[in-house]
């Protein structure tokens, strides 16, 4: 099955965790700005960037988005 990402979930897996944006930014040596934007869905996390975020706040790395499924899949015979 396909899917298309939805809305980032970053905030809420980081309230969860009881850390802040800014905390995750100094833990991953990254500007605050970066991860506000894939708070705010300016940017979208790159593979390797989501599984470090998953890693330093405890999630797995499929709840860091919404994953909305597509269905438009071509099915052969």
């Amino acid at each position: 099955m396909k899917f298309e990402l939805g809305r980032c979930l970053l905030n809420e897996r980081l309230m969860e965790s009881g850390k802040s944006a800014e905390w995750l930014a100094k833990d991953l040596l990254f500007k605050s700005e970066r991860v506000y934007d894939f708070i705010e869905n300016k940017r979208v996390m790159p593979l390797k960037i989501a599984i470090s975020i998953a890693d330093s706040i405890g999630c797995d790395v499929r709840a860091l988005y919404e994953l909305i499924p597509n269905d438009n899949e071509v099915k052969g015979d």
